[in-house]
């Protein structure tokens, strides 16, 4: 696929996206917006990290009466709906709040490299030389070994619920970026470069909450937030040292435990929709704008094996091995819990369901699996270089490598790109299958390399945007990008099984139930979030920028017949 045709529909060049500056004092003078009446008083919007439009469909299909298939079978399935490019956690979700790709956004990746901005920690910023590594991640948190990030919890996991709802508390000023003009830290949420649905909602005087796995998705309160849009933003820490596992080992280690871990993000979600906060220890009207990230799936598919079972999917590439199966049964089970709880509560008539994911992942087939250890390609890459330019810096200056390549170089002229492009499409190893044994490689495991203005010309910007990457690399299919046995599948590429996820909406504004064969993306659920609300989604900076269009078939838009199936 061309760069073009992989990111968007429309090219924007940076110069037209909104400084946070100005959107700051947009925001203190723009009126609230007007609501329509009728609408749909909440929207709860699920994101299930992993997880294929095919995993859903085949599931749904061999679990006819589960809630997956309810969902499915009663509302609005999106069957060709993709994610942005890079597909991982952090552009993929702030897709789905503002409406925009990470050219506009800003948001490369959860762990990028931004040009402009100065180390974290530069506490003396005349005469020191832009170029900030900027990581979204648990490095934020005050104490990245602790499910409450920091925060001082007794009792924990169990008191985990009693986690802050404003994690900007739980998140280390010196662990991030400094803006050299003030020389003070650039906040999570001022990072974004356009405002969020959240923003919008909080505007209009609604309500609003979110779970998420690391205290930087603070990110998604968006720019100029002073005071949070998010109401209540709970955010336990995934990565953190899991309870009951061996040291060094992580929720995400152990699927049984990613399940327990995802089940207080849904505990969160039924006390909302019970009318308090995610604590439930103080009354609060229910959310207009609200819902969660699933970690379950994700990982039943990275890990080799868990619990003495294989993770992944069976020989044939699409049925999900044991581990997997548990994850998605799970899933289903607390999908079901939530839909229960909001007919207990009779908020079905004025609540609207929005399904997706963030990202999908490959491989699906074990069989087409070869892991590479990226570490010492770039070692071999600036070793290159500098016997070709001695006394230069490094040429990478960031690198971040799951199952595409990308790179950001600490020169950028387009002499440097050909250096690296020539370097990895000729570079060949040895790297290792599914069981962990020898298996070669050619082209450092890459097809296509986009280095310099190609680079920015496949994410539709300027070569000038400070946080553009130099270089994208697409894999070969079934590569991933890891030393060792860890991990058995990745996400951040742009290949089908990376980007290729569900989108089903159910309730109050959606056609009664259908399927849209139609090509969609995840960037249409932001716009769409906003007119089921009543609200104008051209509110949102990315909208405009990008042209966003709202999902079909939820304002009575239409791609046509040959593309809208109803059911009977």
């Amino acid at each position: 696929m061309s760069g073009r045709s992989v990111v968007s529909k429309s090219a924007v060049c940076a110069s037209v996206v909104l400084a946070s500056a100005a959107f700051t004092s947009s925001i203190a003078a723009a009126a609230p917006p007007e609501r329509d009446p009728a609408a749909a008083k909440h929207v709860l919007l699920i994101s299930v990290d992993g997880l294929h439009q095919s995993d859903l469909a085949k599931y749904a299909e061999q679990h006819h009466e589960s809630a997956l298939a309810h969902l499915v079978r009663d509302g609005v399935d999106y069957t060709a709906a993709q994610t942005p490019v890079p597909s991982d956690s952090f552009p993929g979700m702030v897709a789905q709040v503002t409406g925009g790709n990470p050219r506009t956004t800003g948001v490369y990746y959860d762990d990028s490299y931004n040009r402009s901005l100065l180390a974290p920690g530069t506490t003396s910023c005349a005469g020191v030389a832009p170029g900030a590594q900027v990581e979204l991640t648990e490095a934020l948190d005050k104490n990245p070994d602790s499910i409450d990030a920091g925060q001082g919890l007794s009792g924990l996991p169990a008191a985990i619920l009693s986690m802050t709802g404003n994690p900007r508390s739980v998140i280390d000023p010196s662990k991030l970026p400094v803006d050299p003009k003030t020389c003070t830290p650039v906040s999570a949420h001022d990072y974004l470069q356009v405002n969020t649905v959240f923003q919008v909602a909080k505007q209009a005087g609604l309500r609003t909450a979110w779970s998420d796995k690391h205290a930087a998705y603070d990110i998604l309160n968006g720019p100029g937030s002073i005071d949070p849009s998010i109401d209540d933003l709970f955010t336990p820490e995934v990565n953190s040292q899991a309870d009951g596992v061996p040291a060094g080992k992580d929720w995400t280690k152990d699927n049984a435990k990613t399940q327990q871990y995802d089940g207080y993000k849904v505990q969160a979600v039924l006390n909302e929709i019970d009318g308090y906060d995610h604590s439930r220890t103080t009354k609060a009207s229910v959310p207009a704008i609200f819902g969660l990230n699933f970690q379950s799936v994700s990982t039943a598919q990275k890990l080799p094996a868990s619990g003495g079972k294989p993770g992944g999917y069976l020989a044939d590439g699409a049925t999900p091995g044991p581990v997997l199966a548990s994850a998605l049964d799970f899933v289903d089970t607390q999908v079901g819990r939530i839909v229960d709880e909001i007919h207990s509560r009779h908020r079905e008539d004025d609540t609207t369901i929005i399904l997706s994911a963030k990202h999908g992942q490959s491989p699906m087939n074990p069989a087409t699996l070869t892991r590479i250890d990226d570490q010492p390609i770039i070692d071999g890459l600036n070793a290159a270089w500098a016997a070709a330019h001695p006394g230069t810096p490094a040429l990478v200056a960031h690198a971040v490598d799951d199952d595409a390549m990308i790179m950001w170089f600490s020169d950028r002229s387009s002499a440097a790109a050909a250096f690296a492009k020539d370097y990895l499409l000729h570079h060949n190893g040895v790297g290792a299958d599914v069981n962990g044994q020898s298996k070669p490689y050619t082209g450092s495991g890459v097809d296509v390399v986009h280095a310099g203005v190609d680079a920015a010309a496949f994410f539709g910007t300027a070569p000038s945007d400070a946080r553009v990457p130099d270089l994208y690399a697409i894999a070969q299919h079934g590569v991933v990008f890891t030393g060792g046995k860890g991990k058995i599948a990745e996400h951040g590429g742009a290949g089908a099984e990376d980007r290729n996820v569900p989108i089903v909406i159910r309730g109050e504004g959606a056609a009664k139930h259908g399927t849209v064969t139609a090509p969609v993306e995840t960037t249409q659920i932001a716009p769409t979030i906003l007119t089921l609300l009543g609200l104008d989604p051209l509110a949102l900076q990315a909208v405009r920028s990008e042209h966003t269009a709202v999902l079909p078939e939820t304002t009575g838009q239409s791609f046509g017949s040959d593309s809208l199936q109803f059911g009977s």
